[in-house]
């Protein structure tokens, strides 16, 4: 399987994570300038969260948490903004990380940055 399928189903069962947990997604892929998030979603009409996910199917290389660097960290910051811009959005946000490994089973990291 190659590396763009294994991103879809990484983000695919990521958000069936969020959609199980009572949240709403608002967007899949969302796209700004050379930015993309994830994952847009919406929990209890009152935190909006940007997700970024991460698929590991070994550990060796480091934990997929750390994968996320200042530079991408800071690109996601923009798209959000952009975001909520848009929306008008005057809540609380948060940005998590969602790491899914090879079984399926995802791990968030909230407030991830």
């Amino acid at each position: 399987m190659d590396r763009k399928t294994k991103g879809i189903q990484g983000e695919a069962i990521a958000k069936n994570h969020y959609e199980n947990d009572g949240c709403e997604i608002l967007e899949w892929n969302y796209r700004y300038k050379r930015s993309e998030i994830d994952l847009i979603v919406l929990k209890e009409d009152r935190l909006l969260i940007f997700v970024e996910v991460k698929n590991r199917t070994r550990i060796d290389f480091g934990e997929a948490e750390t994968f996320v660097s200042e530079a991408q960290q800071e690109r996601i910051k923009e798209a959000a903004e952009d975001y909520i811009y848009g929306i008008n959005w005057q809540k609380d946000i948060r940005f998590d990380i969602a790491c899914v490994d090879s079984n399926g089973e995802v791990e968030v990291f909230e407030d991830a940055f």
